[in-house]
């Protein structure tokens, strides 16, 4: 008869070199963000009500400084929820606050969360003990080229959309320019495109307008704008170019923008060295954007376009 195996009790011992937590950040704050409301948790002996809502009007906003400011608050941590944080992080920056932007990600990995809790209470207590680490958010001057540059990706993604349209609107009239073509958007495209909604048929005559370093035949392009020319597609048509023109207005607008907030950025002392030689892209600003940066932009780190 098989005799019962009997468990052990291992008893563990409490390592004496595991450090306690120990409070980092005695004055912080935590805020859960909103898109109509803000909740904010303070240090419970500081105010009889340590936590409170503040709508995220701008008045409201500098009430929430204020609020804090009398507090005794100096550090917060709020979660990076959408774009509405911004307003109060830029505030409570410039107003002296030294701020944590926390992905939500990272709040939820840390265990031990009650369920009666609110989420700035429970942001308030992990900046408390320093169990939180803020994202990363460059300078002022590089956060307004950021934002521009974002702009322009923004714009360039609407104006190749505006060639999509364009695309279609000569498809569904058979014209088959774009097999003829590399580039609807270039200058040979365009020329044909304005003459064609001015009114000239005439395929030869249309072709005339091609540059002299596209590979296809007058009589191939001549060819390929053999079409119904039906309205309601040349209506289309219209309008898409107009999208793209009124689009590459605005990206010249961008582009002197840009360009002036380069040349108000300090340069790094030095003298910059000789930059390679390349190609200017399509879609590259009009101006130099090597030189205007200087020295910072040719030996540090590119200006980075993507989400944050």
């Amino acid at each position: 008869m098989a005799t019962r195996k009997t468990k052990t009790k291992v008893k563990i011992k409490a390592s004496k070199n595991r450090p306690a937590l120990t409070i980092t950040y005695p004055n912080a704050a935590g805020i859960d963000i909103g898109s109509a409301s803000h909740y904010l948790a303070v240090p419970p002996d500081r105010d009889d009500e340590p936590v409170r809502e503040f709508p995220c009007f701008t008045a409201d906003l500098n009430a929430i400084a204020d609020w804090l400011t009398a507090c005794q608050v100096d550090t917060v941590a709020m979660e990076s929820t959408g774009v509405y944080w911004i307003p109060l992080f830029e505030l409570l920056d410039a107003r002296g606050f030294k701020v944590f932007l926390v992905n939500a990600r990272h709040v939820k990995n840390v265990s031990g969360r009650k369920s009666d809790v609110l989420d700035c209470q429970w942001l308030q207590q992990l900046m408390t003990y320093g169990l939180l680490s803020g994202s990363f958010r460059p300078a002022d001057q590089i956060c307004v080229l950021r934002s521009l540059w974002r702009q322009r990706d923004m714009l360039l993604r609407n104006q190749a959309r505006s060639v999509q349209h364009m695309q279609k609107a000569l498809t569904q009239m058979n014209i088959q320019l774009t097999n003829v073509l590399s580039d609807m958007a270039g200058g040979t495209g365009l020329r044909i495109l304005r003459a064609i909604l001015a009114g000239e048929r005439d395929g030869y005559a249309l072709a005339a307008l091609k540059d002299v370093r596209i590979q296809a035949s007058a009589e191939e392009i001549a060819k390929s704008l053999q079409g119904n020319w039906r309205s309601e597609h040349l209506f289309a048509l219209k309008q898409a170019l107009a999208s793209f023109d009124f689009t590459g207005t605005q990206l010249g607008e961008v582009d002197q923008e840009i360009e002036e907030q380069l040349k108000s950025l300090e340069t790094h002392e030095g003298k910059p060295g000789k930059p390679k030689r390349r190609g200017r892209g399509k879609n590259a600003p009009k101006f130099d954007l090597r030189t205007q940066a200087g020295w910072a932009y040719a030996q540090g780190p590119r200006l980075r376009v993507g989400r944050s």
